[in-house]
């Protein structure tokens, strides 16, 4: 078992066990980690330390901030497979796509690191004798909020950009992946000085303790419902919220397109870490002329997967993160098909241990079913039937999410009417997982609001503030 401890002014400790939340294999149901909730006192305590170290931390050069996180990534890559082993552990991803979670994050501290000392305000064109300038400021303390399902790699990319800016951060994993987030914190904690970062592990109460304490900045990924709770707990308290939250990502399957290999890009997006991707594909539309094919295809695929614990290497369905998933899951499917959808492989819950849910194709689906109208965060790709590409369009639109979407067409004028008119942060094309890397997007509606990554996430962890400098006046006016 791994023994999870707490950080709050430069001190590890577990703190009260009393109410301690237990995390289970869900491969197996063994017992991962027993974690601490903290107490209102200690989450006072993280604000406290975190407030007292902003005058140092943020009047460290940039530079020597962008050396710490270098060297904070050389720790993250010698220890890669410890922290694959823990996400596999606590939520069931399989090891080969923990280790390349922890790349991801390595790749992220580095960019950051080189992103942050150049970083920069602007000059402005005034009087001349004058000096106008904008210069950026980082904002203060920051709450992280991060979720389980990538625990790593998404962790590292709002700590990586908070502190590199100047910030002094708060950590709170999430309760379903504590031991991921405190082995990371002790690499950052390794080279950062006492008060600049903090630890703190628990449920939703901490969670929302932290949202409406005095801090700066409350930075969450993780549901939709969380962001709007901490989105008006930051309404009150006047802290910016950043927030990437859930979503429903749709997709279209064109006139023309090669329905084996749309299936095979489909069961990529629809089944990947077990469907527990927020840009995981969670409705597709199909033009008729190829549906018969792609959901053939598409069944195929989904029952070729290998089932099994994320230890095994062989795996690439692992289980859901805990049982408590899996009935949501399971609730959607049975719904649907209450509702007149058809199962054409999965949606039947396995005997044994564990939380496993198998790769699920349904058809036959409507916009009214919840597989089709919510975030589901499981193995499941439900498909409905178009009879034109506006069609498509115009029902993979109608979402209370605007996240992702991705369009497989041959048709570069389709291609051009999709990025043009999906309400979504980011549109694929021919690809539902790929790109440059530094892209940010906005997300809409339900999914969020501010830029989650990329440069544009240094802007949202600091401020601008407008210096005009002008020579004093009278006779002796000159410098």
């Amino acid at each position: 078992m791994y023994e999870v401890q707490q950080l709050i002014d430069g001190v590890w400790g577990r703190g009260p066990d009393d109410g301690a939340l237990v995390v289970l294999d869900p491969a197996d149901n063994a017992e991962v980690t027993r974690v601490p909730e903290a107490t209102e006192a200690e989450v006072a305590a993280a604000v406290k330390a975190s407030r007292v170290a902003t005058a140092e931390w943020s009047s460290t050069p940039a530079a020597a901030r962008g050396a710490a996180l270098h060297r904070v990534a050389d720790l993250l890559e010698s220890s890669a497979e410890q922290l694959a082993e823990a996400q596999t552990a606590e939520m069931g991803r399989p090891i080969g796509l923990a280790r390349g979670g922890v790349e991801a994050a390595v790749g992220t501290l580095r960019q950051y690191a080189e992103l942050g000392p150049i970083h920069r305000g602007r000059a402005l064109a005034g009087n001349p004798e004058a000096i106008d300038l904008m210069a950026v400021q980082p904002r203060g303390v920051v709450a992280a909020l991060t979720p389980w399902n990538d625990p790593v790699a998404v962790s590292c990319g709002l700590l990586g950009a908070a502190l590199v800016t100047g910030n002094t951060v708060i950590y709170k994993p999430s309760e379903r992946s504590p031991v991921s987030g405190w082995l990371l914190a002790r690499l950052f904690a390794a080279h950062l000085p006492a008060g600049v970062f903090s630890l703190l592990t628990g449920g939703a109460r901490v969670g929302a303790a932290l949202a409406s304490a005095e801090v700066d900045v409350v930075a969450h990924v993780g549901s939709s419902a969380t962001g709007r709770s901490i989105a008006a707990a930051c309404a009150v308290s006047g802290a910016k919220a950043l927030l990437e939250n859930g979503g429903s990502d749709a997709l279209i399957v064109d006139d023309g397109i090669d329905p084996v290999w749309a299936a095979e890009q489909a069961a990529l997006g629809a089944f990947t870490n077990s469907g527990q991707l927020c840009v995981a594909v969670e409705r597709i539309y199909v033009l008729r002329p190829v549906a018969d094919a792609f959901v053939a295809a598409l069944a195929r695929q989904a029952e070729a997967l290998r089932i099994g614990p994320g230890r095994d290497e062989r795996t690439e369905i692992g289980p859901l993160v805990d049982r408590r998933q899996r009935l949501l899951v399971d609730s959607q499917v049975r719904a649907a098909v209450a509702d007149g959808a058809r199962v054409l492989t999965g949606g039947v819950v396995p005997d044994g241990p564990g939380a496993f849910y198998p790769p699920t194709v349904l058809v036959d689906c409507t916009d009214q079913m919840a597989v089709m109208r919510e975030e589901t965060f499981g193995p499941v790709a439900p498909v409905l039937v178009v009879d034109s590409f506006d069609e498509a369009l115009s029902r993979a639109a109608q979402s209370p999410y605007g996240l992702c979407a991705t369009v497989l067409t041959g048709s570069m004028s389709h291609a051009q009417q999709a990025w043009r008119e999906l309400p979504v942060g980011t549109v694929k094309i021919n690809n539902v997982f790929g790109g440059a890397p530094g892209g940010a997007a906005h997300p809409r509606r339900g999914s969020g609001q501010g830029f989650g990554y990329g440069p544009e996430l240094l802007d949202e962890l600091t401020v601008t503030k407008v210096v005009h400098i002008a020579a004093p006046g009278g006779p002796a006016g000159r410098w």
